[in-house]
């Protein structure tokens, strides 16, 4: 498929994961992309391999964002992609009761700031030229409440679902869209080292997702290109579940 032919798309978080699999599935369809990531040795070392283009970011920086913009539009004259995908999850972000404000508040910054400040950098660009594509990651914790909590992740991807819809109405009628996709549990290193270290809560996982496996980035992707394309034309202000399931089961297949 060529359906983003000679499009200037972001990737925030690209160097891994989820960011990774949507960087090699955009250059596949003919995109020029910054691949945005805070790892100095894994970006430029991936960016390489997939032909993209990479720019250090630090996503809960305002400064760094700006810059981010900035140097994509220099490099390549316009924005018309964004996928605002960084986040993390740390082991001490947990229940309530144990997590402490350090936690809640680093969390926040770079899971619903981050995409705050990325939106505010890219959606000038995008307006300026009346078309334009944004995609935040959400998480179907967004939707459900999970019984492994995580709080500060799970109320970030609630602000930042809640977010996109907003901005989603608030341009709809400027030309650019702006929706989010909501992975369920997805096979990226991230989870995997979570679970490697406490199986029995991979296999907890497990039991709720219909279709008995965890997803791959590549899944994700191939949404979140859909949505970046001229294909998802009608659609903003948007949720996109990925999720095996999950949110839809009330019990699962044995």
């Amino acid at each position: 498929m060529d359906r983003l032919r000679d499009r200037v798309a972001i990737v925030t978080g690209g160097a891994s994961g989820i960011g990774r699999a949507t960087v090699e599935r955009f250059v596949s369809e003919g995109a020029k992309v910054v691949l945005a990531d805070m790892d100095t040795a894994a970006g430029p070392q991936v960016a390489n391999e997939v032909g993209a283009s990479f720019v250090h970011v630090d996503v809960s920086d305002k400064d760094s964002v700006d810059a981010m913009v900035a140097e994509a539009l220099k490099r390549f004259g316009r924005l018309d992609i964004a996928f605002n995908n960084a986040g993390i999850s740390p082991p001490d972000d947990d229940s309530i009761l144990e997590t402490e404000i350090e936690a809640w508040n680093r969390v926040q910054a770079v899971n619903l700031t981050s995409v705050y400040l990325c939106c505010k950098a890219e959606l000038p660009p995008m307006l300026e030229q009346s078309k334009g594509s944004i995609i935040n990651t959400a998480s179907f914790v967004a939707t459900l409440g999970a019984a492994t909590s995580q709080i500060s992740y799970t109320a970030s991807k609630g602000g930042v679902l809640a977010m996109t819809r907003e901005l989603g109405v608030q341009f709809a009628r400027s030309g650019v869209r702006v929706n989010s996709v909501s992975p369920g549990p997805i096979a990226t290193p991230l989870l995997l080292e979570l679970f490697a270290k406490d199986p029995e809560r991979a296999a907890r996982r497990l039991v709720h997702v219909p279709m008995g496996r965890f997803g791959d980035p590549k899944e994700i992707a191939a949404a979140v290109a859909f949505l970046a394309s001229d294909d998802a034309s009608f659609v903003t202000a948007s949720d996109f579940l990925i999720d095996g399931g999950l949110t839809g089961a009330y019990v699962t297949p044995i």
